[in-house]
């Protein structure tokens, strides 16, 4: 199976005011991000608002960058649902529309012991033949996955690696340690990507990728060509924008960024809001003082 690496931002999905994906403002996200150096794309992830998607906006939306992307980078697939046969059931339709691989967050609302969980995750990587990627976000969904029961998935074929947004650098040296180079580790925090290179992760899978995507692949490249101490310069330049996240709701602040850019994805769906014109004008000072050109 074929190892993943490099800076793979979960994007936003761009809605019309109908409420209706905006395949062409998504094909905008991932020209922009694409020209900033990343690794990959990460389409209907949380980030993506996926849990305010259908099924068939999600395989609307992947069939959408696989078009764009033009097999450039790779593209990852959020296939998550509650239920084991729902999710096995998109991760199908996925594979199908030609992903290159998926990425499964631990079921949410429920909270299945770790034995359920490895179940779960075997029954996935069963019925396909993508690589799929473990994706542990504590919390959002008030579940873990414990480094014992990652190293047990890591021992099936095309479980190929897990993005770990716990933040918990303890854990993420204990599932590197544990499962080995060929398993890639995917920092899903954006505040400790430079310590996660360091501690021989892959990469990382961060929101900030949005907005600041050659930041972010510097950051990485930096590190990758033994520049240390201009990826950790990148690492704390970085940090202004990942604290800005708390001015609204979860992915306001990621939407509003990009409008700010040019690149408009109109707003998240209700109830999210839109960020306040106080917020804004905090968010426009922090993409300055990162060297970015907000459009006014």
């Amino acid at each position: 199976m074929k190892n993943f690496y490099g800076i793979i931002p979960p994007l936003v999905t761009p809605f019309k005011d109908n409420g209706k994906l905006d395949g062409d403002a998504l094909r905008r996200v991932i020209r922009y991000v694409m020209d900033g150096g990343v690794h990959g794309v990460f389409i209907a992830g949380s980030t993506g608002e996926a849990y305010a998607m259908s099924d068939a906006e999600r395989i609307e939306a992947l069939e959408i960058a696989i078009d764009e992307v033009q097999g450039r980078v790779p593209v990852f697939a959020g296939t998550a649902r509650i239920t084991t046969d729902e999710t096995v059931s998109l991760t199908k339709a996925a594979e199908a529309a030609g992903a290159d691989a998926v990425s499964v967050v631990t079921p949410y609302f429920i909270t299945p012991t770790q034995d359920e969980l490895y179940d779960h995750y075997k029954a996935i990587a069963g019925a396909v033949k993508l690589p799929i990627l473990l994706y542990n976000n504590p919390g959002r969904t008030g579940v873990n996955l414990n480094p014992d029961t990652i190293a047990r998935l890591a021992k099936i074929d095309n479980i190929v690696g897990i993005k770990d947004s716990s933040g918990n650098m303890g854990n993420a040296v204990e599932m590197i340690r544990l499962c080995g180079k060929d398993f890639s580790f995917f920092c899903g925090f954006d505040m400790i990507i430079h310590p996660t290179l360091f501690a021989g992760g892959s990469g990382a899978v961060p929101a900030s990728g949005n907005i600041a995507p050659r930041l972010i692949a510097d950051l990485y490249e930096s590190f990758i060509k033994g520049d240390r101490a201009g990826s950790l310069e990148l690492q704390q330049k970085l940090a202004p924008l990942r604290q800005a996240f708390g001015l609204g709701t979860f992915p306001a602040v990621l939407k509003e960024g990009l409008n700010l850019m040019g690149v408009n994805v109109g707003r998240p769906k209700l109830p999210v809001r839109p960020l306040s014109d106080e917020a804004k004008k905090k968010l426009r000072s922090v993409l300055e003082g990162l060297g970015l050109q907000p459009v006014e």
